[in-house]
């Protein structure tokens, strides 16, 4: 396949950006780049060119910085809400992929992201909070909260927790059974005690013996 050196004129994803002079299929160049002016043939006359090539790009990557920048501030303090389906044990039906965030992201709050800037190891298939790294620019990340929720309310285990108030309900009520014959001991104790105070207080003191004096 003929290769063509060309110049070119705007930033091409995986290709390069302006000034770049790189080697293509010659069909590519003549089919898409020329005709889209994204790049020119590589000639003396367009060399005198790059100059020009070189300041626009530096401006163009400045502004790219600056906006990055900024929205990566604003991405810091938004929490993404996501609704999925999910099962009574809280599995999820399918998962979170950049694209989804991606198309999220242009709903809730009007940013548009490239997908391919949201990196995620793996998509995410569980409920709950998680911190997505965006890469916006070559210098430039971002932290974006991500909260997935269950459209349908999760089962949750209310039965097992209140046999417990039954359980401590059914020691009191034993004590209070045990009760009664503590205080039929107690009652005896205070009927006998009286008793015996009786007893003491009918023994009438000894007097003391007298000698008598012989006279």
């Amino acid at each position: 396949m003929a290769k063509t050196e060309v110049i070119l004129t705007h930033n091409v994803i995986g290709l390069g950006a302006e000034s770049d002079q790189v080697k293509v299929a010659a069909g590519y160049a003549r089919n898409y780049l020329f005709p889209q002016g994204l790049a020119i043939p590589l000639t003396g006359a367009n060399k005198r060119r790059l100059e020009a090539l070189r300041q626009r790009r530096a401006e163009r990557e400045a502004h790219e910085f600056n906006t990055m920048s900024e929205l990566a501030k604003g991405l810091a303090k938004m929490t993404l809400i996501l609704t999925v389906k999910a099962g009574e044990e809280g599995r999820m039906f399918g998962s979170i992929t950049p694209g989804t965030i991606a198309d999220e992201l242009r709903h809730q709050f009007e940013v548009a992201i490239d997908k391919r800037k949201i990196h995620l190891e793996h998509p995410l298939r569980t409920l709950g909070e998680h911190e997505v790294e965006l890469r916006l620019h070559p210098e430039v990340t971002a932290t974006l909260k991500v909260r997935i929720d269950s459209a349908t309310p999760l089962a949750q285990p209310a039965e097992a927790p209140a046999a417990e108030p039954k359980a401590k309900e059914a020691e009191p009520r034993k004590a209070k059974a045990a009760a009664p014959p503590k205080s039929r001991e107690a009652a005896r104790t205070r009927e006998a005690a009286p008793a015996k105070m009786e007893v003491k207080k009918e023994r009438a003191p000894r007097k003391p013996k007298v000698e008598k004096k012989a006279e």
